[in-house]
């Protein structure tokens, strides 16, 4: 659900981006093939922009020098977290609140019938008409008054207006659009406005989408020879007899915008450069939401036979057969709810409470175990250093209280890879803060299990170092 949320909010913010840009210094100029490139390439890159995870860089292991607080442990890149995540912020707001995804679906169901409506009035005119073929094109012969309209490759005309003046320059206008393929703009900006029926800047583009493919028609009618003072009486003429939105047709509403546009005089050689501004959006958006990380990773925490939990900032220590029963006697005075699951011996627990994990469960190695810190076979993460990173901007939950105070800074959390794998021991080295160090705490033992690191061919115990930059930037 967040994945579809997220697509939408990031398109929408796209599609305004590029509409607002079109509104302001394109719609004017006459230079109607590069305006439906433009308008067409800003509707596929709001498709494609929130697929868009670019790697800024990649992640590198090193050791720190002997004379830092955490010597000879391993320090894994840092990883930031941003707390101003636009999208990610408005896609959680969204995706909480029940009524809103429910006015959404019913919106969306509202415009896909219209849809399928439409298409079905079409069907029907073709299905219930004589039809003539001339070439790719056909005809479809409809004994109402209405003016000729288009759809895919085909025209629909009343055979009894051939003989009016300026008849042949309408049938051209309309297979001008069936040249330049103006009904796959149309159809698809039709399923597209059922996806974004609640964004009016989805509206706008659509409307100036159409209005371009008018502009482009007359432009071929008028090339083709005809004067502007005949192409206007020919179109003050004209009479709209069906409301058939999916067609291409001569709509009345825009008339007046057409003869004013093609009565303009051409557009100057360095309007071109507004088409900057467009390109410079591109480039905007990218940086903003392209390397965001949006995937999070559920993992339940392990609890073997010591552990120590953290309840509310307070730390136990417990072992044994009594986890079970502190977990009880601790929790649920305070209304959490505890699963429990279990596997070869181990048992899993996870605590909840108003679906807000606040009980970190860790791993406590022996006193007596041996930690190594440099092996033949490090550690790795399911997936290498790149997916450890991306698990971890994807679970930690930049905490609201910080983010209200503004407190930010970089954690080391220091821990240990045990020899099967598990996350253990793990505590601040560097803090900031206790809310920030309570968060990077948390993460950190929420990591799934590594393949562990091996010396002499023997599993071991590793020791690593990460730092996590909770930044308000």
């Amino acid at each position: 659900m967040n994945h579809a949320i997220n697509f939408l909010v990031e398109s929408g913010i796209s599609l305004a981006v590029f509409s607002l840009i079109y509104i302001l210094f394109l719609r004017k100029e006459t230079f109607f093939r590069l305006n439906r490139i433009f308008l067409l390439v800003s509707v596929a890159f709001s498709m494609l922009l929130p697929f868009l995870h670019l790697k800024v860089y990649e992640p590198k292991s090193f050791l720190l020098s002997e004379v830092t607080v955490t010597p000879y442990r391993n320090l894994l890149e840092a990883v930031t977290i941003y707390g101003q995540d636009l999208s990610g912020n408005m896609v959680h707001q969204i995706s909480s609140s029940r009524l809103i995804i429910l006015v959404y679906l019913l919106g969306l169901l509202f415009f896909m019938l219209k849809f399928i409506m439409r298409i079905s009035q079409i069907q029907k005119l073709v299905r219930k008409n004589e039809i003539r073929r001339v070439g790719n094109v056909k005809f479809v012969l409809i004994d109402v008054e209405f003016s000729p309209f288009s759809f895919l490759n085909y025209i629909f005309i009343n055979p009894e207006k051939r003989n009016e003046e300026g008849y042949e320059k309408i049938i051209e206008h309309e297979l001008e659009h069936i040249r330049q393929g103006h009904s796959f703009d149309v159809v698809i900006l039709e399923v597209l406005t059922m996806l974004q029926w609640f964004n009016p800047f989805m509206w706008i583009l659509k409307n100036v989408i159409r209005e371009n493919h008018e502009f482009l028609a007359d432009k071929a009618v008028l090339d083709s020879g005809v004067t502007t003072t005949q192409y206007k009486k020919l179109l003050l003429n004209q009479v709209v007899g069906f409301d058939v939105q999916l067609a291409n047709n001569f709509n009345s509403s825009l008339v007046k915008k057409r003869i004013k546009m093609f009565s303009k005089m051409k557009s100057s050689k360095l309007a071109n450069l507004k088409y900057v501004a467009g390109a410079l959006s591109i480039v905007i958006l990218v940086i903003i939401f392209a390397c965001e990380q949006k995937e999070a990773i559920e993992t339940a925490p392990t609890v073997t036979e010591k552990v120590v939990l953290s309840i509310e900032g307070k730390q136990l220590t417990i072992t044994g057969d009594e986890i079970m029963g502190v977990l009880k006697d601790l929790l649920s005075a305070k209304d959490y709810r505890i699963d429990t699951t279990s596997d070869d011996g181990i048992t899993y627990v996870s605590a909840e409470k108003n679906a807000e994990t606040d009980v970190i469960i860790s791993r406590i190695l022996p006193d007596n175990a041996e930690v190594f810190y440099v092996v033949e076979e490090m550690p790795e993460f399911p997936g290498g250093d790149a997916a450890l990173r991306k698990y971890i901007v994807g679970v930690v939950k930049y905490p609201e209280l910080a983010h209200e105070h503004g407190i930010q800074g970089k954690v080391f959390v220091n821990f240990v890879v045990t020899k099967s794998g598990n996350i253990a021991n793990a505590k601040i080295a560097k803090g900031v803060d206790p809310i920030l160090d309570k968060e990077a705490l948390r993460v950190i033992n929420s990591l799934p299990v590594w393949k562990p690191g091996k010396q002499n061919g023997q599993a071991v115990n590793v020791s690593y170092t990460v730092p996590i930059n909770f930044t308000l930037n």
